[in-house]
């Protein structure tokens, strides 16, 4: 398997500037494809409209029209989220007017899957609305296989986190601790381990749970989406099964820099991604007890593997010698 994943890494793994906006923009006006980003919105006032500022100026202009179509789905902000956002010249849809014969439930992936409804793109780039120093190449990266090869049906953004405290930032990772003051907690602790163990295959990505991807329609509308902070690896899981491994890849796009939560929030967000874990364990899946983790050279993301801990020691109880000193 690991010899997959590193075929898989060689294959489907780049960089943004592997393909320049006119070689996208060709590709687009040749497939006639449409492409919509969809920012899912709770109270974001604070970044929302910078994002969809640098969206509009970078991407949907009439030199570069790569983008057709920006939606804000707000889900409820007590803020001025949408009105910040509709400013900066995003369409703003609110969560409740789409399907209205469904109740919504409390969550992002609600707020994704309905997104469904509220745009019109042959391929949906999802975007997370707390950003900041935000970039367009996010969203040309990770489009830009969607629009030149075929084959790929889902693609992820690949980037560093640094972990911002109290206004500062922690250095990015360090050769001796390639995980180290680095944002993505969850990924590490909890989606990482499960997809090495239970999706051995998925063992590639390197921010599985990252907000920003993007799809064709023609997948996203087969899968089913978790309400909740399970989406990402949700969807991520159901795209291996549905269009097969290489139908898969990843686009690194450099930094990224947003809020990070409190670790009530982050246990949070590790429920619910076991959760929707545990539900696709159900299908039976081989476990492999081997974890590949990622660190930065001047070649991109390197992978690299250790061996998972499987074994156990019994209580100590049952141990003669341990008994017999005990009894003595």
């Amino acid at each position: 398997m690991l010899e997959e994943v590193e075929r898989w890494l060689s294959s489907r793994s780049w960089s943004a500037a592997d393909r320049p906006l006119e070689q996208l923009l060709e590709a687009k006006r040749q497939s006639g494809r449409t492409v919509s980003v969809v920012l899912p919105a709770l109270d974001e006032e604070a970044t929302v409209g910078a994002i969809v500022a640098t969206i509009r100026a970078g991407l949907m202009t009439e030199a570069v029209p790569l983008v057709d179509e920006l939606v804000v789905l707000d889900s409820g902000s007590a803020d001025r989220t949408a009105e910040v956002a509709a400013a900066a010249g995003a369409r703003v849809v609110h969560r409740d007017s789409v399907l209205p014969r469904i109740p919504a439930l409390p969550g992002k992936g609600e707020v994704l899957w309905r997104s469904l409804l509220a745009t019109t793109g042959d391929i949906i780039c999802f975007v997370d609305a707390d950003l900041r120093e935000f970039s367009a190449t996010f969203v040309s990266g990770i489009v830009g296989p969607l629009l030149t090869d075929p084959d790929v049906h889902f693609v992820k953004a690949m980037y560093d986190r640094p972990l911002e405290t109290a206004g500062a930032t922690a250095a990015v990772q360090d050769s001796s601790d390639p995980g180290g003051e680095q944002g993505g907690r969850v990924t590490e602790l909890v989606a990482r381990p499960l997809l090495n163990l239970h999706w051995p295959q998925l063992a590639g990505f390197v921010q599985p749970l990252g907000g920003e991807y993007a799809a064709r329609r023609s997948l996203l509308e087969r899968l089913p989406f978790p309400v909740g902070y399970g989406v990402e690896l949700g969807l991520l899981v159901d795209a291996l099964h549905t269009v097969g491994l290489d139908g898969l890849a990843q686009v690194d796009v450099g930094v990224r820099k947003h809020r990070h939560q409190g670790g009530q929030a982050l246990g949070r967000m590790a429920a619910a991604i076991y959760r929707a874990a545990q539900l696709r364990l159900a299908r039976g899946h081989l476990v492999r007890p081997r974890l590949t983790q990622f660190r930065r050279s001047e070649q991109g993301f390197a992978p690299y593997t250790t061996e998972v801990d499987t074994e156990e020691r019994p209580p100590m109880a049952e141990i003669p010698e341990y008994a017999a000193r005990r009894a003595a």
